[in-house]
């Protein structure tokens, strides 16, 4: 089986590994503005309409130093990494940032940037939680118009219905791609490591979509989806880490102790992916229509939909990737995660579904702890009848 192109990796590992470089490069080549965006609903299109480059920021793998004095060390690692990055410059190449989400920790984070950069535009939308009550949608619609009226007072333009229709185009094409990539990993036509569906869709965060989509291009084209997985490989999803990427050595451990991951709802991974924007119609309305549709098609224990649960999507999606157990990656000090937790657990229980939860920080990750525990659990799901893990 061929492996995916390692010169286009390699551009799309250092893109991912270094935004802001990536984002002052295209600012230098084009002559337009970059604007920051955090996790997990942001509305990219709209940014790209207006002809700017929309990136979200990622967490920073270097030490915190400067931000620990900037948040409380009960803060996520991510939110402390973005404080961090504003308080050393490293986030100053961007023009301005918005946010969707009203995670408390994330709204601490932006106080922050607005305290230390007080020259950046800083917009917070927040998006309701709520998803079915009578005024969800009116209420989206509006933030997402506020968020029209900030990007285009910031870019210094107008954003067309029929620019942005183009770039909703643009975007769902990208999205299909890389869900085309996911289709294979699961069937087990293409070999595609954690770490690498994890390059593929954390640079789709930071490139200029058109030129992501067409990387993409050149690398389904050069698979070779025929070979089949070795037989004998424990199949494992993974599920968590809402906002950003797990450590890549991570990934690595779980591979290497003889599984095989075969799907996921990670931020950072099928989440971010999973919904298209309707195409037809107002592009506005589409865009607040996507944001409702992204709880069902992937729910978040951040939102409520009645009739939609996390647990019941992460069962659903394990019997149709055929996945024997689960890896849980929960960000130390996430608190939905934490909260949802033990709802999830109790239901992967009652259905006799093997699962391994594995707290992750943003430094002194312990790689060989990891590794044995993840081994151990690989083992357990092995010893199970064979009809249990069908």
């Amino acid at each position: 089986m061929r492996e995916l192109d390692p010169t286009i990796m390699s551009a799309l590992r250092t893109v991912a590994g270094d935004p802001a470089t990536y984002a002052r490069m295209w600012k230098a080549k084009s002559g337009g503005r970059a604007i920051a965006s955090f996790p997990m609903n942001f509305p990219a299109e709209l940014v790209h309409a207006a002809g700017a480059l929309p990136v979200i920021v990622q967490d920073d793998p270097t030490p915190i130093t400067e931000g620990r004095s900037l948040l409380a060390e009960f803060y996520c690692g991510y939110t402390r990494s973005v404080v961090d990055q504003v308080a050393l410059g490293r986030l100053d190449v961007f023009d301005a940032f918005v946010a969707a989400d009203h995670c408390v920790q994330l709204l601490g984070a932006v106080d922050v940037i607005r305290w230390a950069r007080p020259d950046k535009p800083v917009h917070f939308a927040q998006f309701t939680s709520a998803m079915d009550d009578a005024w969800t949608k009116p209420r989206v619609e509006g933030r997402i118009e506020e968020l029209q009226r900030e990007i285009e007072q910031v870019q210094g333009t107008t954003v067309t219905m029929r620019a942005l229709s183009a770039s909703i185009g643009l975007f769902n094409q990208n999205r299909r791609m890389l869900r085309t990539f996911y289709d294979l990993r699961r069937s087990g036509r293409a070999r595609i490591t954690a770490g690498e569906m994890q390059l593929l869709v954390k640079s789709s965060m930071v490139m200029d979509v058109e030129e992501h989509t067409a990387l993409l291009e050149r690398l389904l084209a050069q698979l070779d989806p025929v070979a089949q997985p070795p037989a004998d490989l424990v199949r494992l999803h993974l599920s968590g880490h809402f906002c950003h990427a797990p450590r890549v050595e991570i990934l690595d451990v779980i591979e290497e102790s003889g599984a095989i991951v075969v799907d996921d709802d990670l931020y950072t991974g099928f989440r971010y992916i999973s919904t298209d924007v309707p195409e037809t119609g107002d592009p506005l309305a589409a865009l607040s229509q996507w944001y409702l549709d992204r709880n069902r098609v992937a729910p978040c224990p951040t939102r409520v939909t009645t009739d939609v649960d996390w647990d019941t999507y992460l069962i659903d999606s394990l019997e149709r990737s055929g996945s024997d157990g689960v890896v849980v990656l929960m960000a130390k000090f996430c608190e939905p995660h934490m909260l949802y937790y033990p709802e999830l657990r109790k239901a992967l229980e009652a259905r006799g579904i093997p699962s391994l939860l594995l707290e992750t920080e943003h430094e002194g990750n312990p790689v060989e702890t990891l590794r044995t525990r993840v081994e151990t659990f690989v083992e357990r799901i092995r010893r199970q009848p064979a009809l249990a893990r069908s």
